[in-house]
């Protein structure tokens, strides 16, 4: 409870800034249900994504195998350096609820055909395009499991301001209302038996002057 004088300017004083509390509490209060909401979202997209990563990259790598063993290393090293492609990462960002968060867009740059096609193993093709698949998949999850970890921080934080107005600042506020309160109504009460006391004994005071003057 505040160390305050039980004064009327006080008490409206406290009054206000309990109500800034509760207003403050229930927009964290959503703030929080909000994040936790996306945040949940986001883990289940990031188990998703983990897995079609994992199985983008078995089956880059299986095609990449078979073409191995259809055309030999050498080849294949032959073919890798004649591939024209280059591949862009942009970082863009966006925001729930005042939380940055990141955004990846992979971007490739082709320029086909690289090799003979009557020449190459088709499986070669087949190897390209799952790898480059993960790759993009790859951005995505690495997006996912950043954005995760910031708004799990985040979370964080608002649970302990949520829980701050909730468990302290709420009802010390609420009991230094109520002890302003009872203390302002008690001077009332105080002044007002002490008025009755004046009055009363000013009346008294009359009927003894007058009393006194008839005699």
């Amino acid at each position: 409870m505040r160390n305050l004088a039980p004064t009327k300017s006080n008490l409206l004083s406290v009054q206000d800034e309990l109500k800034f509390a509760k207003l403050g509490y229930e927009l964290l209060d959503q703030k929080r249900n909000i994040l936790v909401l996306e945040l949940l979202n986001l883990v289940d997209q990031a188990s998703d994504f983990e897995e079609k990563v994992e199985h983008s990259l078995a089956s880059a790598y299986a095609a990449l195998q078979d073409a191995t063993l259809d055309m030999g290393r050498l080849r294949i090293q032959q073919l890798s350096r004649a591939v024209n492609m280059s591949c862009d990462i942009n970082l863009k960002d966006r925001r729930v609820m005042g939380v940055q968060l990141p955004v990846v867009q992979t971007q490739f740059d082709d320029h086909p055909p690289y090799y003979s096609p009557s020449e190459t193993s088709f499986r070669v093709d087949g190897a390209m395009q799952s790898f480059k698949e993960a790759l993009e998949l790859m951005g995505r999850l690495a997006e996912l499991k950043i954005s995760i970890m910031r708004l799990a921080t985040e979370v964080k934080k608002t649970i302990r301001k949520v829980n701050a107005l909730e468990k302290i600042a709420i009802p010390d506020l609420n009991e230094t209302v109520d002890f302003i309160r009872n203390r302002l109504e008690e001077n009332e009460r105080d002044m007002f038996i002490l008025m009755k006391m004046v009055k009363e004994r000013l009346e008294r005071k009359k009927e003894e002057t007058s009393h006194d003057g008839n005699n």
